[in-house]
């Protein structure tokens, strides 16, 4: 660059017989001045049209996070944890057909278990449809569901063996042949690795929607930095240039650098703003909002699975320590409270329970109900939380009260076991179910209103806000350097 030295129109000669000297400013010389002005507009537009492009991408970043978690990996678990409960009723009312037997007066158990057991089939299968279709081409969710379906087709057939064989048998309540416990047992066992896979397939959705989390978090806050730095950059180049124009043709304020300012400042501002805007809803959506609901799926889920051991610990009476330690090992899962032994689960929860209403913060219980206890966050949910524990445990007692009965009828066991009038353990099963489908519903319309803020506050900043506004900017600046350059032609 050439300078050039403005001095006093005294001179050099007065500035020694003063002694001192006079101030001198350096600036381009008049040639350079123009150079400068379009370097600085320059550089100016090259940074707002990057930060649009930093905007752009962190917007669409978000926006794919939103499509995973809230279009596909969300509704992936929802559909997992529904065919893990439907296969685990359909084998809990494959027990229920056993156990009512050939016995006129349980006949109504066996109608109704079998309208029920069809009904699970068709949800089930329903539910594996939509699973496929949300999984797509992921081979991590894929690979479940192909086994699924073949581990579902054989239990359907072993399942129709046992039904048809009990029917030619006619066999007393509760007191299968060999003949047909044979295939049941076959079934039974085949469902286990069938839950088992249904499961896998809601661990790969939940790790699919906990990365697609983490990965936009991480870039939305990156890109946040990056806006504040090149926001301050583009000012200050905006600023020098203002400053420049100022001093080299004696205007006070450049109109249309100070309009670029101003919208570099509220789209940079604006845009900072939507970014943490959506990206605090997707964080409501996921951790106050999922985090409760893939728990509380889960506990649905195990909870009919639960019910199923109750009915294979009466129809298998050889096999009935097994299931009766099963039913401990999944009210664990449910409500952990430390419990080795089925008879004193009922007070262990009880002491929890009242330790949890003194105060809110002492959450003693472990398991899916302890995962939402310690996530109460929307209106409703905490009494919803705490009708639903209460009708748990009245199924637990329930499960204890069938036990006693099977020690010494077992016919009456299975009334009471299968029953769905009040006062019998089924009724008291549903109880608990339509409760926590309550809590749930709680849930899911924070998750999908959340994910709907997120998707509002990030509209128009995947391309349009920031395109108008580069473009905006740019024409601003070209406006208000253009008659500047103009006077040094």
């Amino acid at each position: 660059m050439i300078l050039t030295v403005l001095e006093s129109p005294r001179g050099r000669g007065a500035r020694a017989g003063h002694g001192g000297l006079e101030p001198r400013r350096l600036l381009p010389e008049r040639s350079d001045i123009p150079s400068w002005i379009r370097l600085l507009a320059a550089i100016a537009v090259v940074l707002t049209i990057v930060a649009c492009l930093v905007l752009v991408t962190s917007a669409r970043s978000v926006q794919g996070g939103i499509d995973v978690i809230g279009k596909r990996t969300a509704p992936g678990v929802t559909a997992a944890e529904d065919l893990y409960f439907a296969l685990a009723d359909m084998d809990a009312q494959l027990a229920n057909v056993l156990l009512a037997g050939n016995d006129p007066v349980l006949a109504k158990i066996k109608s109704d278990a079998l309208s029920a057991y069809d009904r699970d089939r068709v949800q089930a299968d329903a539910d594996l449809q939509e699973a496929a279709t949300i999984a797509g081409a992921d081979d991590s969710a894929q690979k479940p569901i192909r086994d699924l379906l073949d581990q579902f087709g054989r239990y359907e057939a072993l399942a129709a063996d046992t039904i048809l064989l009990e029917d030619r048998d006619g066999n007393p309540a509760g007191r299968p042949s060999p003949d047909v416990l044979d295939p049941y047992r076959q079934a039974t066992s085949l469902m286990r690795g069938t839950l088992d896979s249904a499961h896998q397939l809601t661990v790969a959705n939940s790790t699919t929607l906990n990365r697609a989390y983490d990965h936009t978090r991480g870039s939305t806050a990156t890109g946040q930095i990056w806006l504040v730095v090149l926001g301050i950059a583009i000012l200050a180049v905006l600023v020098g240039l203002q400053v420049l124009l100022r001093i080299t043709t004696r205007r006070r304020i450049n109109p249309g650098l100070l309009a670029a300012t101003v919208v570099v400042a509220v789209l940079l501002v604006a845009g900072f703003g939507a970014l943490g805007t959506a990206s605090g809803h997707l964080r409501t959506a996921k951790q106050d909002a999922f985090d409760s609901l893939l728990a509380l799926r889960q506990a649905r889920a195990v909870g009919y699975d639960a019910n199923a051991d109750e009915s294979r610990y009466l129809v298998d009476p050889q096999n009935a320590a097994k299931f009766q330690q099963a039913f401990l090992d999944k009210s664990n899962s449910l409500a952990d409270v430390h419990a080795d032994r089925i008879d004193d689960y009922d007070d262990a929860l009880a002491k929890a329970l009242q330790a949890y209403q003194r105060n809110h913060d002492d959450v003693q219980i472990g398991g899916f109900f302890g995962t939402e206890l310690k996530n109460i966050t929307f209106p409703g949910e905490r009494a919803a939380a705490e009708q639903t524990l209460a009708a748990y445990q009245t199924f637990e007692r329930a499960d204890r009260t069938m036990r006693e009965k099977a020690r010494t009828d077992l016919r009456d066991a299975i009334a009471f076991g299968t029953g769905n009038d009040p006062g019998q353990s089924n009724f008291d099963f549903y109880q608990f179910d339509k409760a926590l489908l309550g809590l749930i519903d709680i849930n899911q319309r924070a998750f999908d209103r959340s994910i709907a803020d997120a998707e509002r506050a990030g509209s128009g900043w995947t391309l349009f806000i920031p395109l108008a506004g580069a473009i905006l900017v740019t024409v601003l600046v070209a406006v208000g350097i253009r008659p500047r350059l103009a006077e040094y032609r």
